[in-house]
């Protein structure tokens, strides 16, 4: 009954109304219900892809920094590889190009020297070059004064100077010197000091030779001008050749020349000598004992040579004693095996050179050297060696074998200070 009445209580109650809040939804909700979204496909996809690469690399173990770092220097190789290899064909056009110039001129020179057809046009093109080639290479000029003195059948040869010689080191400067012979016998030789870093150097020295005027026009003087270098072999600037026959030695003379190209000489083979050294400190005995020679150069008219050897001791650059083994007739392979005591202080024995020359004996006339080397003080090379090893050992002989290198060569090393 208590259920009946709260029913028709209900019923008879007026309804109330809805809040205006809930209406306005209603209303503001009905018409977006109607309206059919807009789609953009393109727009929704770069944004997941965007969404998606953001968070990979929100997922990798770097930094964002070394990230950004990566991406610089692909880039930075990918452009570097792209300016190669547009370099590399349009180089290669051009490079063609000279290639084909080349190969026309030496069709040309072919041409001309085979007498075709316009031979004298292409043949003044070809001294025109090899005048430019001249103009560019230049080497310097060398003051030279030649006199004869027919008293004493001597030939005077004076250099005095030379100007805008060519740099043959790295820092663009030169240590010239000088050196003068006779051709063809070659057997004597004069130089010139050395003068450090200098392109127009002062020399100032004469040189005599002792020579009958009867044979000097067949004779041919040379004045060749080297670069010294003390650790390779010396460079050639340039040379002057004066066929002696062509000079007119009634008076003296004094001139400028331009020097010319040197024809490159094989090395003259001049043969090896054995050595051994023995150097005992508390004593301040030093033992040089001369063994053995091999492949000496023939000096005789008969083929062969008649060698001795020559021991020069200096220190300090000045001569301390000279001593020389016996004359070995009519070989090219002596064997000596003689030894020399030498005493020298432990003090001294930094500052000593030990000179080596190897002599083919003449009873006639000088004895003519056949090669030369030294050791200790300024040594290079083997004579270095063979002088560290034996202060290394001492009381123990140390042999080695030296190449025997022109007499020149090695009075020009001798004269130079160590650096």
């Amino acid at each position: 009954m208590a259920s009946v009445q709260f029913r028709a209580r209900r019923a008879a109650e007026p309804e109330k109304p809805e809040p205006e809040h809930e209406k306005e939804a209603e209303q503001v909700e009905e018409p977006a219900a109607h309206v059919p979204p807009t789609h953009h496909p393109g727009h929704h996809n770069y944004d997941h892809m965007k969404n998606k690469f953001m968070n990979e690399i929100g997922h990798l173990p770097l930094p964002m920094w070394a990230v950004g770092a990566i991406v610089v220097v692909v880039l930075v190789l990918v452009g570097c590889c792209t300016f190669c290899l547009f370099k590399k064909c349009f180089g290669k056009k051009k490079k063609t190009k000279k290639v084909r110039e080349r190969k026309a001129g030496r069709r040309r020179k072919a041409d001309n020297e085979g007498g075709g057809e316009g031979g004298d046009k292409e043949e003044g093109d070809k001294k025109e070059g090899e005048g430019e080639e001249k103009e560019q290479e230049k080497l310097g000029k060398l003051e030279f004064s030649l006199d004869y003195n027919f008293t004493d059948a001597q030939l005077i040869v004076g250099i005095l100077q030379a100007q805008d010689l060519a740099a043959m080191d790295m820092g663009g400067t030169s240590d010239p010197y000088v050196k003068v012979y006779l051709l063809p016998d070659k057997k004597k030789k004069h130089e010139t000091k050395v003068q450090r870093k200098n392109l127009c150097p002062v020399f100032n020295e004469t040189f005599i030779f002792k020579i009958p005027y009867t044979e000097l026009g067949g004779k041919i003087l040379v004045l060749q001008v080297f670069d010294f270098d003390r650790f390779s072999k010396h460079d050639v600037i340039g040379e002057i050749k004066i066929p002696m026959n062509s000079v007119d030695l009634g008076q003296p003379m004094q001139c400028w020349r331009d020097l010319e190209n040197s024809e490159k000489e094989e090395a003259e083979k001049l043969g090896d000598v054995c050595i051994s050294l023995r150097y005992v400190p508390t004593a301040g005995k030093l033992t040089i004992n001369i063994m053995e020679a091999k492949n000496l150069k023939k000096m005789d008219v008969g083929g062969l040579s008649d060698p001795f050897v020559k021991i020069v001791l200096q220190h300090n650059g000045k001569r301390i004693k000279k001593k020389k083994t016996t004359v070995k007739k009519n070989t090219l392979n002596p064997y000596f095996n003689e030894s020399f005591s030498f005493e020298i202080p432990f003090e001294q024995i930094q500052k000593v050179q030990v000179v080596i020359t190897v002599y083919d004996y003449d009873k006639l006339g000088s004895n003519d050297a056949i090669g030369k080397t030294f050791m200790g003080y300024g040594a290079t090379g083997v004579g270095l060696k063979h002088w560290s090893e034996m202060l290394a050992n001492p009381r123990r002989p140390v042999a080695q074998w030296h190449v025997l290198c022109p007499e020149e060569e090695v009075d020009a090393a001798l004269k130079v200070p160590p650096r």
